[in-house]
């Protein structure tokens, strides 16, 4: 019998399938900042789509204490935060619990196994949200989720359906996970770097030159590493650009906010690696290294 779920990292992701899971009478625990709780107490939290804006009521908590007894976990926290979010709630987490990494880049479901000592199920978000304020999510499209085969991954996906996501298990998530990173690499640091979305970014004369680089160091890696990519890579970056052109990138948000980025975890991996197989990756090192020295700038600002 399903006892509840738990939301660690109750950013525009982890908002919205909590908000999503709630509504269809899940007992849903966010675990965020202060000012996520505070105004989720005050007025619960704020969904906002096309339709409108609605309130939904769940509960909210500071403390990764707060995932005791809950039997699906989902971490939605920076890539930069897995090791500690992990620490954090491995003291509390239920024994039976399934957890699931929606998170961005390739190696996140790894780092949290590795310090829950139990499975991870890694999966792979189509989603396009940000936040409004403290307790306030915006959802601006799409919403599919592709769970990686794993112990517990059939089960949690037949428990995200019943809430009315879209969430399939597939053989080919590592593909698909390693399609999105590509696709985030190649329009994330742009997109924060010039403050711009993807529509504006695609019309500038030369962009689609400096995206197409930065994509084809990411299949040269994965190649590389043994990932096959399919070959319409770059038809899926035009089409994002033309059906969400006035969407900013995750990384862009974070800048604008003054926050700390995951581009380490994005481009930053793909030199990683490609350092590790004595490849060479300019464009891909240029731009890790431009939002670092953005971030440092947002955080003095």
């Amino acid at each position: 019998m399903a006892r509840g779920i738990a939301v660690m990292g109750a950013g525009a992701v982890g908002c919205y399938y909590g908000a999503l899971l709630a509504e269809a009478g899940e007992a849903v625990t966010l675990i965020g900042r202060t000012a996520l709780v505070q105004a989720v107490a005050e007025r619960g939290l704020i969904f906002e789509d096309t339709a409108g804006q609605r309130r939904v009521d769940l509960a909210a908590s500071e403390t990764p204490a707060a995932v005791a007894g809950a039997d699906l976990v989902l971490v939605a926290v920076k890539s930069g935060d897995s090791e500690a979010a992990a620490r954090a709630i491995l003291p509390h987490l239920a024994p039976d619990a399934i957890v699931l990494s929606l998170q961005n880049g390739v190696s996140n479901a790894e780092t949290l196994s590795q310090v829950l000592g139990r499975p991870v199920v890694p999966v792979v978000v189509y989603v396009a949200t940000d936040m409004g304020g403290p307790g306030h999510v915006r959802h601006h499209g799409r919403g599919e989720l592709v769970l990686a085969e794993a112990p517990g991954a059939e089960a949690a996906a037949a428990r995200l359906r019943r809430a009315g996501i879209d969430a399939t298990v597939s053989p080919e998530a590592a593909t698909a996970m390693w399609t999105k990173f590509t696709i985030n690499c190649t329009l994330n640091a742009i997109s924060a770097l010039t403050q711009q979305p993807y529509g504006r970014i695609l019309a500038e004369p030369g962009a689609a030159e400096v995206m197409r680089s930065a994509m084809a160091e990411c299949l040269t890696v994965a190649r590389a590493s043994g990932i096959a990519l399919p070959e319409t890579l770059w038809p899926e970056v035009e089409r994002i650009c033309a059906t969400m052109p006035g969407q900013f990138s995750s990384t862009a948000q974070d800048l604008r906010r003054g926050k700390r980025t995951e581009i380490g975890h994005l481009n930053g991996e793909i030199v990683r690696r490609a350092t590790k197989l004595g490849l060479e990756v300019p464009v891909s090192r240029t731009l890790t290294v431009l939002v670092r020295l953005a971030e440092d700038h947002a955080a003095t600002a």
